[in-house]
């Protein structure tokens, strides 16, 4: 199997060989629907291609890292997409059957909500494309996909938030891997612009395709001279564009009268692409049908400001560019009324746009050597903002305008957001969509692939934002998350519903701010913003905390309340000092050196608690992960040296396996700090240590050690019986709703039970006694002589 990359996206897919298992096989050798010849051979102009990704472990859904990404790229000129999902499971008995739910989205990751939560305010969503999988294996086709950038998310249900310790319990592995088979045309007739191209319809449809330049202000498409096996009629139906989910953005013409000619007006057609054009027969088998195929592109001629100054300045005065410190441009006043200057017409207004790039997935964009915009009635001003790296697709764009109300008292501007292409004519409906032109002789019929929601305007190639200032609301934002892998632009034209006359002349300078934030306003106080990486492509999700959910965790329908959280924090914190019982004990019985493991475990765990809490209860005095590594890692050794000690070895030995154990702690929770196994490992061996000194001493002493009924009953039953409780609680019992009293409980639990189980002092000890200083070397082992024999 050879990788091969897959362009801007930085993602690689894998070609598969011609050798590919039985069932690929016979999906690729079906003709795609629009290929299909009534019984006729397959159409040799098709070839086909199978990309797949390395397969992922599905998670059950709590937040957006729970869904796994995958990232493709649909190559050129392909006409059939067809998607394989394939779904695998464990054997073992908590494997069921659960519903998958897998996202297909076009240029950008898909947005989903899977739990039911409110975005932000000012948040443009669109519906998300979606299917639900109860089996082991599905497939989906898309005819005429846009190549490019194409994303698959999928999840398991919604988690039910019970925290579960790391292979402790045993859990079912899905594992979802999606393949991409794709249908493309090696042999595409080219339209050039006002040339007729004959075409022959026979039982194949003709695979055309025009390339529409940047201020493309309108394309028209027609046939001409159709005739039907020598009669007149032009049974053809037209499909022009590309499909792209959550929408469908294609328009369809229909020619079925008995007419010689039907054309297709498209105004604002995406700009600076390849445009697919698809005709194919509608008349019976083994019928001809013959036209010729005219397209005509009508040029819009921006007028943008002159920077010709940026070229000449000096490298000293170029720095000034980043900073938006430039010279002044030429005035207005160039521009006339009628959008002439020098006798020549314009239908846009072009700003050139500075981009900067920030950070990771974070751009700021600003015109140059001005903050404002002017607009005006007679045209719209327009900016592009280029989002086309293959890298910007992973964040939120935020645009805000604001605009002086005195400026604005009896007009108001209105905003479109679009892709592609820019909305060059705003009608009186305010409608933000690009593309909506006539069809003649029949109107035009939208056609939607299954299971797909249609945007509000079905006829349009691309559905936009709008937005709209006015004196009653001089400010105006839109938050697009994910925007799609494309040039952006943002129109504006000032429009006077009540009295067009008083338009002429007026004119108004909108402010603008655009940026691409990873997370809106970095996911609040109540969130965490972090960066998420498939392969190459780098994509950002918010990670909630305290009830608080959402989008940008702006849902505050389960949130905590102020006093919760103070609750919370003082509860998983205060806790801890129950440890002060097992410190004092320990201290009170000459046992120092666990005395201090106890200690630290009670600092550690405290502040690394104050430093875990959301929004203002918040305390941090160390890194995070630094606190919480010393958290984990005083839990598992206090529970080392609290058995260790239990089993009464001799002071060396002791010791000894102290450090030690303290090293392999160290070790293992450097590896993973929240497998199960890598705490339960050392603390097994540490009771086998235990219990088999006390199997020694009973076989030394002919009786049950510890030989005293008050130890078992008052001392080490309560004692087990708590780190019981508490291993329960911690394995089964905690979720992220009672997290903050269940941990609370397994601190007091763990504390206690060590203060139970440590060992009485030795008889020839005082109580509170320092250890003396050793005098010679022969004095280590002088008073643990009789250890095993002493009956305590």
């Amino acid at each position: 199997m050879r990788q091969a990359g897959t362009g801007t996206g930085g993602a690689l897919v894998a070609v598969v060989p011609v050798a590919v298992p039985l069932l690929l096989l016979l999906l690729l050798a079906r003709s795609p629907p629009a290929a299909a010849g009534d019984g006729q051979k397959s159409d040799a102009r098709l070839v086909s291609e199978q990309f797949s990704q390395a397969p992922q472990k599905l998670a059950f859904y709590s937040w957006y890292g729970s869904a796994r990404l995958f990232h493709f790229r649909v190559p050129p000129d392909t006409v059939l997409l067809r998607w394989l999902l394939q779904v695998s499971r464990g054997s073992g008995p908590t494997c069921t059957n659960v519903e998958i739910t897998v996202y297909f989205r076009y240029g950008a990751p898909p947005v989903i909500n899977p739990l039911g939560t409110s975005f932000p305010d000012n948040t443009s969503v669109q519906p998300s494309f979606f299917l639900k999988m109860l089996h082991s294996n599905a497939s989906i086709n898309i005819s005429h996909p846009a190549p490019g950038d194409w994303f698959v998310a999928a999840h398991l249900p919604p988690s039910s938030h019970k925290i579960e310790v790391k292979g402790f319990v045993p859990t079912c592995a899905y594992i979802f891997q999606p393949d991409m088979l794709v249908v493309r045309v090696v042999e595409v007739s080219i339209l050039e612009p006002d040339v007729p191209l004959p075409q022959t319809l026979l039982s194949h449809p003709s695979y055309l395709k025009v390339f529409v330049p940047e201020y493309t202000q309108e394309l028209r498409l027609e046939l001409q001279g159709c005739a039907s096996n020598g009669s007149l009629g032009c049974p053809v139906r037209l499909t022009v564009g590309l499909a792209t989910l959550p929408g469908n953005f294609q328009k369809v013409l229909t020619c079925s009268g008995p007419t010689q000619a039907c054309h297709l007006l498209l105004p604002s057609p995406p700009w600076d692409r390849w445009l697919q054009v698809t005709a194919k027969s509608l008349a019976g088998p083994r019928v001809s049908v013959a036209f010729s195929a005219v397209a005509a592109l009508t040029a819009c001629r921006p007028w943008s400001v002159n920077f010709q100054h940026l070229l000449q300045s000096s490298p000293n005065q170029s720095s000034n560019a980043s900073t938006g410190l430039l010279p002044p441009t030429p005035s207005y006043q160039d521009l006339d009324r009628r959008g002439r200057v020098g006798g020549g017409s314009f239908c846009l207004r072009s700003f050139p746009v500075l981009r900067e790039d920030v950070d990771v997935v974070s751009v700021r964009f600003q015109p140059l050597d001005r903050v404002s915009v002017l607009v005006q009635s007679d045209m719209p001003s327009v900016m592009r903002l280029n989002l086309n790296t293959g890298m910007d697709s992973g964040g939120s764009l935020t645009i805000s305008m604001r605009v002086n109300k005195t400026a604005i008292a009896n007009t108001s501007v209105v905003a479109c957001v679009t892709a592609a292409s820019p909305l060059l004519s705003f009608n009186a409906s305010l409608s933000c969509t690009t593309g909506i032109g006539g069809i003649r002789p029949r109107d035009q019929q939208a056609l939607w692939l299954p299971m797909t929601r249609p945007s509000s305007s079905p006829a349009a190639f691309f559905q936009g934002h709008p937005l709209s200032l006015s004196a009653s609301s001089p400010t105006a934002n839109l938050i697009i998350p994910y925007p799609e892998t494309d040039n952006w632009y943002l129109s504006l034209q000032l429009m006077c519903p009540e009295r067009p006359e008083e338009c002429e002349q007026a004119s108004v300078l909108v402010e603008t701010t655009l940026n691409l934030v990873p997370c809106l306003n970095d996911c609040g106080p109540y969130g965490q913003c972090l960066l998420l990486r498939r392969h190459g492509y780098l994509y950002a999700g918010c990670s909630c905390k305290a009830g608080w959910r959402g989008w940008s965790c702006t849902d505050n329908s389960t949130a905590q309340t102020a006093a919760q959280q103070k609750a919370a924090a003082l509860l998983l914190t205060l806790s801890n000092l129950v440890f002060l019982a097992p410190i004092a004990i320990s201290v009170h019985r000459s046992l120092l050196v666990e005395a201090s493991v106890y200690a630290y475990t009670m600092f550690f765990s405290t502040f690394y608690h104050a430093c875990d809490q959301p929004g203002e209860a918040v305390l941090c005095i160390l890194n995070y992960d630094t606190l919480q590594y010393c958290d984990f890692l005083g839990s598992g050794v206090s529970i080392w040296v609290t058995v260790l000690c239990m089993a009464r070895l001799k002071a060396a030995l002791k010791y000894v396996l102290f450090l030690l154990g303290a090293l392999v702690f160290a070790m293992s929770l450097q590896l993973d700090r929240r497998a199960a196994w890598n705490t339960m490992g050392p603390c097994l061996f540490a009771i086998v240590v235990m219990v088999t000194m006390w199997v020694y001493r009973c076989g030394r002493r002919r009786h049950c050690y510890p030989p005293s009924w008050q130890r078992w009953v008052f001392y080490l039953l309560p004692g087990i019986s708590m780190a019981a409780v508490a291993i329960t609680i911690y394995t089964s019992m905690m979720t992220s709703d009672n997290y903050y009293y269940t941990h609370s409980i397994w601190h007091m639990l763990l504390a206690g039970s060590a203060a139970f189980l440590l060992p009485p002092r030795e008889q020839h000890t005082k109580p509170w006694a320092c250890s003396q200083k050793l005098t010679c070397h022969y004095e280590i082992c002088k008073n643990h002589r009789d250890e095993l024999y002493t009956v305590t």
